[in-house]
């Protein structure tokens, strides 16, 4: 009997040292999402795609894009914020919610199952140490004061007395299987300015209060410039808020890398996003003046994030070992002062944020995993919310079946080990003006909807093939009318029927 027990407890052990041995060997990962970050924001893009002189460089992500697989199809999910970061952490389109527009308000009830796969915990069931940092704007759950109620008010206005902000109950990184957040639920624009650290409110310094922010309190009255007044912390300073956000990312780099298992920081920076209010350095690099406009000026902010994350990465001996992908949830924003002297917000394609056209969801988007992603530039069709079935082939998690459905495995494409599945055709959507789109090319046709989803119109048809920058709208060509009939029937067939569009998690 002792014998027994003994052989069983070395088998035991083996078993753990196994374990143990199979997680040190499994990558970190690093995703971000920029907001905000258009092609025409990566002087990588304009000197290596669109071979011009950029008006600015981005030495971090230029570096970074050398040693990636750079994807010149590159696509966010839609070409907004919110319902694109829904589809990024859950793998589905977002006509699946039940809001298929985006779920907006920071008081909104998420719209994540309990249960269902979402980029963390694919990743934390493998055994990783998770953490999220950065812009949320995905609803949650908040107390009204003194009582056990969830407040679902309006996000606007003077709140105090009516919801305690001082801790996110629910509905935030912790419920979507993220071990450490540190989270902002608006980014920067509002109109709430305040940072959750593990769900709870993280005063910016040791004399931070909660207010409610307008012209006359906030410290820096520029800050409420893209949604206006709301309650936040008396020390905010959206100045100095991409300092505060990395330092929490290597904190968190440099604990993990402390620890035996393999770690997945998904940082969501909130630049470039409104309101433009650049620092005046960074680590020493000066930043505010340094572009055409305070807009590119955030760009640089945002390169200096990534600069702190890849040193951390460097420092801890993980870099080598990191699979590091970057994206953005839309395109760029339209620059009024830079586009008087040659900026491109799409990078030479036509749109941007908000948009149908491609410059409104084709963005840059590039992975690097340094012995094993071989450097160069892919010409095939990927998109952000492709991420989670991504990383769970990666790391070996089983995603359920009706779940992530439009989450495609871009692993052998990534690493040229399997076989690659392409998608045919695909749908997306583009902004607040309810478009959405239907590409099988060459065709892309664009379709007016409704708020409730009830009705269809296509609107717009181009190739882009022979016209990649949209400027000819074929519509109304009768040789494309079988074309038009034929896309609108595929895209209503394709959502009536809820079955999965990415071939990866289709069963044929």
């Amino acid at each position: 009997m002792n014998r027994l027990i003994a052989v069983l407890l070395v088998l035991a052990f083996l078993g753990n040292v196994t374990f143990a041995d199979e997680l040190s060997q499994k990558p970190n990962i690093v995703l971000v999402l920029a907001d905000d970050l258009g092609l025409g924001d990566v002087s990588f893009h304009t000197r290596h795609v669109q071979k011009k002189e950029p008006l600015f460089e981005t030495p971090t992500l230029d570096d970074l894009a050398a040693k990636s697989l750079w994807f010149t199809d590159g696509h966010s999910a839609t070409a907004l914020c919110a319902p694109t970061r829904y589809a990024v952490m859950s793998g589905n389109n977002n006509y699946r919610s039940y809001q298929p527009w985006g779920v907006w308000s920071t008081f909104a009830k998420t719209a994540f199952v309990k249960g269902h796969a979402t980029l963390g915990t694919v990743v934390r069931d493998a055994g990783y140490r998770t953490g999220f940092v950065g812009k949320w704007h995905l609803g949650g759950d908040f107390n009204v004061p003194g009582s056990d109620q969830v407040f679902r008010g309006k996000k606007n206005g003077d709140l105090r007395g009516k919801v305690d902000m001082t801790k996110m109950i629910g509905g935030g990184p912790k419920f979507c299987g993220f071990d450490y957040d540190f989270t902002t639920p608006c980014g920067i624009q509002g109109p709430h300015y305040l940072v959750y650290e593990n769900q709870v409110w993280a005063p910016i310094n040791n004399v931070s209060k909660i207010i409610f922010m307008n012209k006359d309190t906030a410290k820096n009255p520029g800050d409420l410039a893209s949604k206006g007044e709301g309650m936040g912390d008396s020390q905010w300073d959206t100045r100095q808020l991409g300092k505060i956000l990395s330092a929490k990312a290597v904190d968190f780099i440099e604990e993990s890398a402390a620890q035996e298992e393999p770690f997945f920081l998904y940082y969501c920076s909130p630049m470039v996003h409104r309101p433009h209010v650049p620092p005046k350095e960074f680590d020493g690099k000066p930043i505010k003046g340094q572009t055409p406009s305070s807009h590119l000026d955030m760009v640089l902010d945002f390169d200096m994030q990534m600069k702190r994350i890849v040193d951390a990465l460097k420092a801890t001996g993980e870099f080598e070992n990191t699979l590091f992908v970057l994206t953005s949830d839309n395109g760029g924003l339209q620059d009024g002062p830079a586009r008087k002297v040659g900026y491109q917000v799409g990078g030479g394609f036509n749109g941007s944020k908000n948009s149908p056209l491609e410059g409104g969801h084709r963005i840059p988007c590039f992975a690097m995993w340094p012995g094993k992603i071989e450097p160069g530039i892919c010409d095939e069709l990927v998109v952000n919310q492709d991420m989670i079935a991504t990383f769970a082939a990666l790391v070996g998690t089983e995603i359920p079946e009706g779940q992530a459905q439009d989450s495609n495995n871009l692993l052998p494409l990534l690493t040229g080990d399997g076989k690659f599945r392409p998608r045919s055709s695909w749908i997306n959507q583009a902004g607040s003006k309810n478009e959405v789109m239907i590409r099988k090319m060459p065709w892309k046709l664009i379709i007016q909807s409704n708020n409730k989803r009830s009705r269809f119109e296509p609107i717009a048809l181009y190739n882009l093939q022979s016209d990649p920058g949209e400027k000819q709208n074929q519509l109304k060509v009768d040789a494309h009318q079988n074309v038009v009939a034929t896309l609108l029937a595929e895209y209503l067939e394709t959502v009536n029927s809820g079955q999965p569009t990415a071939p990866s998690r289709m069963n044929d």
